[in-house]
């Protein structure tokens, strides 16, 4: 065989060993991404032009999340929205419709408590779904209602959907720290 030859089979030979190894890597962040955002990760994939877009987004969604000053709850203040959050289902049966927006405002004091942005609906979604991915269904479930509600358009088996959403997410909020979260006093 000529140089020229043994060259070329071994530039086309690391060639073909790059691809697969970016085959490989791809397919491995699809894994983990799949695995971590869970429902959120197909939603993400229908909503934009491709799979690659929508794994962009993810991951970008990561490195803002990284940038929060996440903090657990501590057990005075996990107590706190305990109670509250019981004081606000007990209202359904008399002001339902007071009783969802409660809801809503006591997940979103708890959301600033622990560090998420509360500033927009999309940004909370957004965000909420590197940690919470698996109650962010119950969330969206429940702005979509709540929103319904604004527009005079919920019945009170709505309401009652929401609420059940809405303690789906608040239950996952008031938990324990995740792997990763900042404990408190620490920096990132």
């Amino acid at each position: 065989m000529s140089t020229g030859t043994t060259i070329g089979v071994i530039v086309a030979a690391l060639v073909a060993l790059a691809a697969i190894a970016l085959l490989l890597k791809v397919a491995l962040q699809r894994k983990r991404l799949r695995a971590k955002f869970g429902p959120e990760y197909e939603r993400v994939v229908q909503r934009t032009d491709s799979r690659m877009a929508a794994e962009r987004e993810l991951v970008a969604r990561e490195h803002e999340h990284a940038k929060l000053e996440l903090r657990p709850l501590s057990p005075v203040s996990r107590e706190s929205y305990a109670r509250n959050w019981t004081r606000v289902q007990e209202q359904f049966v008399d002001a339902p419709t007071a009783a969802v927006g409660q809801a809503d405002r006591l997940v979103t004091d708890l959301m600033a408590e622990r560090g998420y942005p509360t500033e927009g609906y999309e940004k909370q979604a957004s965000m909420l779904s590197v940690d919470h991915a698996r109650a962010l269904d119950h969330y969206r479930e429940a702005h979509a209602i709540t929103e319904r509600q604004d527009r005079g358009e919920a019945t009170t088996e709505d309401l009652r959907v929401a609420m059940v959403h809405y303690r789906s997410l608040f239950e996952d909020l008031l938990g324990e720290p995740r792997d990763g979260e900042r404990r408190e006093g620490a920096r990132g």
